[in-house]
Order: structure tokens, then sequence, then C-alpha cells
């Protein structure tokens, strides 16, 4: 495993120049973050106005995203290996760079097969930029840093799917579909020139195997998951392909399941469950994370089609939770080590999830002003539950835990995100179904707040197993 080790030193005891770096590397891999949750978002916005151009139909058009996901699910398991065996700092900038070309490569695009081959191409390069992005900010920022660090990078989570919608209505409207891939070269480039200045090379140490039969398994597993989560958004595919692809993803995850336990490199290290904190976060935050993606879509679908608002003026009401969430920022950190991450988590779990809930007493004939406050009130308890999280995945681990971890969490975060979406997506059919309805009623999205409402605040009951001293930057590691 590499040798280097997280900052023994705090901030005020290193060199001015390590401080700078220090500060400036989460702003780094954030936006990273950002411009790959950003790209998720803008594209469904823009489907109608590419398939128009490409001559071809909207539901074919849906492939793009599908190529995205599973090129994602299936690389990210080997992210934490690849910074291992080659270098975070090495993986970091070529998949960066690799995000860049591929954006270019969609933008010039002539035909849909064309676009599917762009996309896959981007979406093993996002498969690698953000976990190895976070090992690089885990073994570079001190840990008593680490929970200013983690507020940075929680907010691109966050922003993206809300300022996605707008941003694509405002390219789609005003310019042409091919600028929704353009906005990423200027980042990307100041991305890697940002990557060369303020972050140094890996100090390797030794190399892990990789475990290429788990890596085929987890492949598997999570594309065939991941794509079928989706699915249950929409009738692409039939309930028996659903079954198949869904039957599978189980067998071959329960396969790879035994199969860690049997071999000394697992691809995906299931033996990081033993740490309590490791676990909970990844439990209690995925439950957290069903809204991520579940939220944004029924909201659009209320404001748009429910109360018949432009996409400009629907993507401005919605920007108002990121107003939340920006202002939360600089207190988050204070107020988890005023309190202590159990306290934290478990009672801001139930104020997230019930101001989800409220979403679902909205009518046309609620002010905009007060659908706004109540979504400007939820950003700030939704950003404050993710920072602490997302700290909490990796405040008791071990330096050469690090890049495991990190596959770990992301591995369980695209499934999280994408198992929201479909709960959202079979809560609405069900709700369609018992009232005799073709098309998604007001009343069918009542029920799908409700119901993402409330499986946020479940995650209470997984927060409830932290320690009462489980407190930031404790170096010791509980062990159920």
């Amino acid at each position: 495993m590499p040798t280097e080790q997280l900052p023994s030193k705090s901030l005020p005891e290193l060199s001015a120049r390590e401080r700078q770096a220090i500060r400036i590397i989460p702003y780094i891999i954030g936006c990273a973050l950002f411009m790959q949750m950003l790209d998720a978002t803008v594209v469904a916005t823009a489907l109608p106005m590419m398939a128009h151009a490409l001559g071809t139909d909207v539901i074919r058009m849906n492939t793009i995203i599908t190529s995205y996901l599973l090129a994602v699910a299936v690389f990210v398991p080997i992210s934490g290996w690849a910074a291992d065996r080659f270098g975070a700092r090495r993986i970091f900038v070529s998949a960066v760079l690799l995000f860049t070309l591929s954006s270019v490569a969609c933008a010039a695009s002539q035909t849909l097969d064309q676009l599917i081959v762009a996309r896959i191409f981007q979406g093993m390069a996002g498969a690698m930029m953000v976990p190895v992005g976070r090992i690089i900010m885990l073994r570079r920022v001190p840990k008593d840093q680490l929970l200013s660090a983690m507020a940075v990078l929680s907010l691109p989570a966050l922003l993206g799917p809300i300022i996605g919608p707008p941003v694509g209505g405002f390219f789609v409207t005003y310019m042409s579909w091919h600028w929704i891939f353009l906005i990423n070269v200027p980042v990307g480039m100041l991305g890697i020139a940002l990557i060369f200045k303020f972050i140094r090379a890996d100090v390797l140490g030794d190399k892990p195997p990789l475990d290429w039969f788990g890596f085929i398994l987890s492949a598997t597993a999570l594309a065939c998951l991941v794509i079928s989560f989706e699915s249950f958004g929409h009738s692409e595919l039939s309930a028996k392909h659903l079954a198949i692809l869904l039957g599978t993803g189980l067998i071959t995850g329960l396969w790879y399941i035994w199969h860690a336990q049997q071999t000394a490199f697992p691809i995906i290290d299931l033996s990081l469950l033993r740490t309590r904190s490791f676990s909970v976060s990844i439990l209690g935050g995925n439950l957290c994370r069903f809204s991520l993606g579940a939220v944004p879509f029924m909201l659009a679908i209320l404001l748009q089609i429910g109360f018949g608002l432009s996409p400009m003026t629907a993507g401005l009401v919605t920007f108002t939770s990121a107003v939340g969430a920006l202002v939360i920022k600089p207190l988050a950190p204070t107020i988890i080590r005023r309190f202590g991450y159990r306290n934290v988590l478990m009672y801001n779990a139930l104020l997230t999830g019930f101001f989800i809930a409220v979403c679902a007493v909205f009518t046309e004939q609620t002010p905009l002003w007060a659908i706004s406050l109540v979504l400007a009130i939820g950003g700030v308890f939704r950003s404050l539950q993710f920072t602490a999280v997302n700290t909490l995945t990796y405040v008791d681990l071990e330096s050469n835990d690090m890049s495991r971890a990190s596959s770990f969490a992301a591995m369980a975060q695209q499934l999280g995100i994408s198992l929201g979406v479909a709960c959202a997506a079979i809560t609405l059919n069900i709700s369609m179904q018992l009232h005799g309805q073709t098309a998604v009623q007001q009343n069918d999205l009542f029920w799908g707040f409700l119901v993402m409402g409330t499986l946020t605040a479940l995650s209470f009951f997984s927060f409830r197993r932290l320690s009462v001293d489980n407190k930031p930057f404790t170096a010791s590691t509980e062990k159920e």
C-alpha cells in the first residue's frame, strides 16, 4: 500500500506554501465534482433539442444517459486500485483531461452512435475523477482541517442537480445544445493547471495486485443494478428484461460478497464496514442521498407540469435551495464540532426529511416566495447533513485505508442516488395506477415527496448507532 500518510502537523505548523495548497485542494476537487454533477443534469434538459438535431427520437436519446451511468458503474470500483498503482495525481490529471476531451467529442458528435461512444469515455473519466480526487484530499489535508474541506466538497453534489436545469434551459433556449458540453473545457483546463501547481506527485509504496475476478463481478453487479434502478423511471425495458437485469445484479453482488471474503486484496474491501463510523455513514448517508436525484426530479415535474411554470422560472425557484446550502457552508464545521456527529446527524436527518415532506403540500395557490423559502431552509439542513456524513465516512480510518474507502463510498453513493430515483418512480407509478391515471398528477407527487422525506428521516435510526463520544478528528477506530 502507499507509504504516504495523512499529514501529522496541524495547519499553523506547515509552511506557507503547504497551507496554501491545503486550502486550494478542496476547491480543485470540488470543481471536478461540480463539472461532473452539472454535466449529468444539464444533459437531461437538452434531450429534446439534441434528438431533433441528430434526427432521432427522444426515447432513443435516453441511451446517452444510460451509457454514461453504465461506464461510471463499471469503473468506479477500480479507481482506488488505480490511484495506488499509478499514483493519485497522475490518475486524477488523466481523468480530468479525458473528461474534457470526451466533452469536446460529445459536442462534435454528428450521430447518436458517436455521442454514445463519447459519453462512455466521459463516464470512464467521471468514475475515476471524483473518487481519486477525494483520495488526494484525504491524504493531503490534515485531520484537523478535514471537516472544513468536506464542507467545500459537499456543495457541488448539492448545487449540480439544482443549477443544472436552469443552465441547461438557458443554453438550449438561447444558444445550442453543444454548449452544455463545451462549458466543461475551460473548467477542465483550469483544473489541470491547478493540479500541477498545487498537488505534488505521490510517494508510492507497495503496489497491490488487481483483483480481476472481483472487478468483473462488482462491475457486472453495479452496472446491472444502476441501470435497472434507473429503468424504473421509464418504460423502455419490459418487465421480463428488467427482472433479468435486477436478478443478475443481485446474484453477482452476492457472489462478490463471498469472493471478497476469500481474497487478500478485494477490489471493494467489505472489511471497512467493521469500522462503525464508516458503516453508519454508508447506510444512513445513502438513505439521505435518496433525495439527491429524486427531489429535483419531482420538483421539476411539479413546477413545470403541475404548475405550468417555464423551465427558467422553475429553475430559479429551485435555485433557492442552493442559496440555503451556501449560507450554511461556513457555519457547518463549527456546528458539527460543537454538537458532535451523532447529535447533528440524528436530529438534522429529521429536519431534512421534514422539509422534503413539506413539498407534498405545495399547490398552484402556494405563493412562489413560500415555496422558495421552504426550499431554501431545506437546503440549509441538507447541506449540513452531507457535510457531516461525508466527513464521518473517513474520520476513523487510517491513511492506508483511504483509497479503498473512497472507491467503496463512491460505489455506494452511485447506488444510493440511483435507488432514490427508482423509489420515487415506483411511488409515482403505484399512485398513478391506484388513481387510474396515465400521467403524473399532483396527488401522485404528494406521495412521492412524503416517501422521500420519510426515507431520509429513517436514517435517524442508523445514526443512533454512533457513539455519544464520537467527536470530529478523533484517531480512534471503533469496531463492531
